[in-house]
């Protein structure tokens, strides 16, 4: 650990590097505390993204802080910074915003990277754009989370929950409990089956997952501390589905997802659903992320996704009968330090992703 500033009535906040091993504790009580603080920002998000291509950098200011990962560009363009959900601060808190990102401009130009991407874990918001403007940064043309979600209320009894719920939602969990579908905790032993399951699943509606090594080594930062659970739904002794959740301060987030082709109608993942919202209203919890629906008004997605399956369209079928509320967040922001490099990239990414949608 350092610190570059000492904490005297008027000076600026003090400053401190926390990437050491013996720091974890110190860092994830940072960011829990923080408004918006989020699982992405924890050391184990870090550290997972470490052992897959990733270098990660801890710097706090004050009551808040940003985790970056960096990642080398092909062709020798420099790396990219990014801060997942982040950074973990107070946005109204100028001072500490504007020390932070000064603090980060020459550590990210000394991890040569063209720019720094951050993506708040905040709703969108005109201030909070003016914000980031002042202090340099400007709408970013890539996400990389998606920028809409559900976030379902934990902050009442089941039962109350359960009304909140659409009635066909609520049936189909219902329904999957009177059918005998069982949820079960799944342990180290159970990754390989979930693996294969995540692979149909993927295969099946066309969306990519990352490698087997990659989940065995989620769980392991994750499950044991308490932090992250594998629930499984099995009929009859066959494993139907299953899903992975994530709890970090007093959000949880749903981070993965697969069911079989066999006995759909059996409605497994809506219960399984249900079983990973009492898990986090348990671990203390007020809030349920389901992650990622089409960017689209409400009143689109509505109009539109009964006749629609490409993209997240599929997953908002079934994602909007939880009775959660529709969140647009603050989106992605560039803080940019090669223009050359940065326009290469940015037409990159863009010609790349328009060969994957056609």
């Amino acid at each position: 650990m350092s610190t570059s500033h000492d904490i005297i009535n008027g000076m600026p906040p003090v400053v401190q590097t926390l990437n050491q091993p013996s720091d974890q504790t110190t860092w994830d009580a940072l960011v829990a505390a923080t408004p918006g603080g989020h699982v992405l920002q924890s050391w184990a998000w870090g550290e997972l993204k470490a052992r897959f291509g990733w270098h990660a950098e801890r710097v706090a200011v004050g009551p808040g802080g940003a985790q970056v990962l960096y990642r080398p560009l092909p062709g020798g363009l420099g790396t990219i910074g990014y801060v997942p959900r982040g950074p973990a601060v107070d946005f109204e808190d100028a001072r500490t915003l504007r020390t932070l990102v000064d603090t980060l401009r020459p550590l990210a130009r000394r991890q040569r990277a063209i720019c720094l991407k951050i993506e708040p874990n905040r709703e969108q918001d005109p201030a909070l754009a003016e914000r980031l403007h002042a202090v340099g940064f400007r709408p970013s043309p890539q996400l990389v989370q998606p920028r809409r979600t559900f976030l379902v209320d934990l902050d009442a009894e089941p039962g109350v929950l359960l009304e909140r719920m659409k009635q066909k939602t609520r049936y189909n969990v219902r329904l999957a409990e009177r059918k005998g579908v069982s949820i079960r905790a799944g342990d180290e032993a159970d990754l390989p089956a979930f693996y294969d399951l995540m692979h149909l699943t993927a295969q099946r509606d066309g969306f990519a997952i990352h490698s087997r090594e990659y989940y065995e080594t989620a769980h392991r930062l994750f499950v044991p501390s308490g932090h992250g659970r594998l629930l499984l739904a099995e009929h009859e002794g066959q494993l139907m589905a299953g899903l992975v959740v994530l709890a970090f301060g007093q959000v949880a987030c749903y981070m993965y997802g697969a069911s079989s082709d066999e006995g759909r109608n059996l409605m497994s993942t809506y219960l399984l659903q249900w079983e990973a919202m009492l898990w986090a209203k348990g671990q203390g919890c007020s809030t349920y992320d389901l992650w990622g629906v089409p960017d689209e008004e409400l009143a689109t997605l509505e109009a539109e996704f009964a006749g629609r399956n490409d993209g997240l369209w599929g997953v908002y079928r079934f994602k909007r009968g939880f009775g959660g509320r529709l969140v647009r967040t603050a989106g992605a922001w560039d803080l940019i330090f090669s223009p050359v490099n940065y326009r290469i990239y940015t037409l990159a990414v863009a010609l790349f992703r328009r060969g994957m949608a056609g």
